[in-house]
């Protein structure tokens, strides 16, 4: 009975202990993630926090010399650009790019930061970077909003902003609108398809998607691309570097060769429609379409 009894009391003893480890351990893998949580949280709630808006602008163009500075109800286009982009919320910080020492002065009377960039820059996206660059302080979301939008949405900044910040596998976002069937065949007017999560899947200056009867389908939803589109730091700084693809040069779209490197783009639906200035002709139908709206 001795014998059993001190069996019973080692085996009893040896049960504890192992439940003791047992627990010991899950206690602390429960710690363990709890603490992964909280760091993981922490930098989900840090994810691209830093955010700055820069307007590239250059006077040399081929079918529009100086628009930037062509006035539309008493003030530069550039600053009424400006002024609309400063009511976006997610914005720390707004500046123009240019190579253009008119342009420069121009915006500094009206209280803009300027950064001079190189007259060698290819595009937006390219000044974008240069700027960013030469920032002294460190963000983390670029938005590229273009010079030509007077009445450029608040909304819209803040749309493409949050979209990228809730994509961590997308480097780059942008917006989209319904496109108006009299645009569906104009190459001016950028046309985009995106899949089922909201990645862009291809742009366009051609109608897609296209059908058999080689005409609009007025039951298709068809989207028009929005100029403004906002990208990670990181991946802006990658990009200059990245060769020209075939589907860029062919479309002369920067946007595709994001895709074509397999990057991905996030976009958002908006209801807001494009109001661009192209042409010396549109800047009379946005002093008209202001004016409609009582904007000064």
């Amino acid at each position: 009975m001795s014998v059993c009894s001190s069996s019973s009391s080692s085996s009893s003893s040896s049960s504890t202990g192992k439940a003791w480890i047992v627990h010991r351990i899950l206690a602390g893998t429960a710690i363990a993630v709890a603490i992964g949580a909280r760091a993981y949280l922490g930098r989900a709630r840090k994810f691209r926090t830093r955010v700055v808006g820069i307007i590239p602008a250059r006077y040399a163009s081929s079918r529009f010399e100086g628009k930037p500075l062509v006035h539309i109800l008493g003030k530069p286009m550039i600053q009424r650009t400006w002024e609309r982009s400063k009511l976006a919320t997610t914005l720390d910080h707004l500046v123009v790019a240019t190579d253009d020492e008119k342009i420069a002065a121009c915006c500094r009377g009206f209280g803009a930061d300027v950064i001079m960039t190189s007259e060698s820059c290819q595009n937006g996206t390219e000044r974008c970077n240069e700027a960013l660059e030469k920032l002294e302080k460190k963000y983390d979301i670029v938005v590229n909003i273009q010079g030509d939008e007077p009445l450029i949405e608040p909304e819209i900044i803040d749309g493409i902003v949050k979209a990228l910040q809730a994509a961590p596998d997308a480097v780059f976002s942008t917006a989209v609108t319904s496109l108006k069937p009299e645009d569906a065949f104009d190459p001016n007017r950028v046309k985009c398809v995106v899949d089922n999560r909201g990645y862009a899947i291809y742009f366009s200056r051609g109608l897609i998607p296209f059908n058999k009867s080689a005409k609009v389908n007025p039951q298709f939803p068809y989207m028009l691309h929005l100029g403004i589109q906002s990208y990670d730091s990181k991946f802006l700084q990658i990009y200059p570097k990245l060769q020209p693809t075939p589907l860029q040069l062919e479309e002369d779209l920067e946007q595709l060769k994001v895709l074509e490197n397999g990057y991905k783009m996030k976009v958002i639906k908006v209801e807001h429609e494009a109001h661009g200035v192209d042409t010396p002709e549109d800047v009379e139908k946005i002093e008209s379409l202001m004016r409609e709206r009582n904007l000064s």
